[in-house]
């Protein structure tokens, strides 16, 4: 196991208030010498059930940030490129102001394009597992979509299927139908946002079929340029917001353990926590493995490990 660094659980730059998500502080330059952009930056904090766990998971952010710039970058390449919001993650790139200590930044930061985010997150689903599978059990549909009888737990669907959710400022996101999401933002734009994030997935499932990972389900966020461009932006394809599963494993008739949080998710199902109240710290144990399982989708499907981890 390669040696952990000092985890990173959160940052307070000189750059004006930031916006703190679950996992990532965000800070806007707006600046004749940076344009509208912004400074993202992956911290260790996990979250699970909605809630920030009081123990971080040392290197995971730059995790984030290694696979993410992998994909924007094999994206954007080939006959049909994928426009996305990265600019540069390297650090001494970004034209930070000289008291700003990049040291904890390395590695787990990106200089983006600031987009307005369409306030959707875009699902697609390729294989039966979680509230998908809950919800094919009791009625045969997963997000109101019928699929046929006969599905096993993690098996593969007949073909991938588009899943909108409403982006949630806080507790889960609801999953809407693609009739909803259309009426909300456009019948255009919900199309193309439909048809991008198909393409994405297979895109992404290919080359992570070809390093023996299936990606059993993900989701994508696109924002608008000034100019009404669409644009990948956030994460893509990461163990946060994708279920990795070892191909070996797949299709056996159970749902195989995952490249992702789902270990810490199982430890705290079975922890007696309430998940109303404030959740445990995670044992070592759990920590180690959870690290483990990031470097490893890292390793296999951008073929190194995240920069400044030895």
């Amino acid at each position: 196991m390669l040696a952990a660094s000092a985890p990173v659980v959160r940052t307070d730059l000189p750059l004006g208030p930031p916006i703190r998500g679950k996992v990532r502080d965000c800070y806007r330059f707006a600046s004749p010498a940076h344009g509208d952009t912004m400074l993202i930056v992956s911290t260790d904090r996990i979250s699970a059930f909605d809630w920030i766990l009081p123990t971080p998971i040392p290197d995971k952010g730059k995790v984030l940030t290694a696979i993410s710039a992998f994909w924007f970058d094999l994206l954007s390449r080939g006959p049909e490129p994928i426009a996305h919001h990265l600019i540069t993650t390297d650090i001494d790139a970004m034209g930070l102001p000289a008291q700003v200590d990049r040291e904890p930044l390395r590695g787990r930061t990106m200089l983006v394009k600031r987009a307005e985010v369409i306030p959707f997150e875009c699902v697609v689903r390729g294989w039966l597992a979680g509230s998908g599978l809950a919800e094919y059990r009791a009625s045969g549909t997963v997000c109101g979509e019928p699929l046929p009888a006969g599905l096993v737990a993690g098996g593969r669907l007949p073909a991938p299927i588009f899943t909108p959710a409403t982006k949630a400022e806080s507790g889960h996101d609801e999953n809407v139908s693609f009739a909803v999401m259309s009426e909300r933002i456009g019948a255009g734009l919900a199309d193309t946002l439909r048809g991008r994030s198909l393409e994405v997935y297979a895109r992404g499932s290919a080359h992570a079929a070809s390093r023996g990972i299936v990606v059993a389900d993900t989701k994508f966020e696109w924002g608008r340029l000034p100019d009404g461009s669409v644009i990948l932006v956030d994460e893509v394809l990461t163990p946060d917001s994708s279920r990795f599963w070892p191909a070996a494993a797949a299709g056996s008739g159970r749902v195989p353990d995952s490249f992702d949080k789902q270990f810490v998710r199982d430890w705290l199902e079975g922890s007696g926590w309430d998940k109303s109240s404030e959740p445990p710290v995670l044992p070592a144990d759990v920590v180690a493995m959870t690290r483990g399982k990031y470097l490893e989708a890292c390793r296999l499907l951008t073929g190194v490990n995240p920069a400044g981890v030895t």
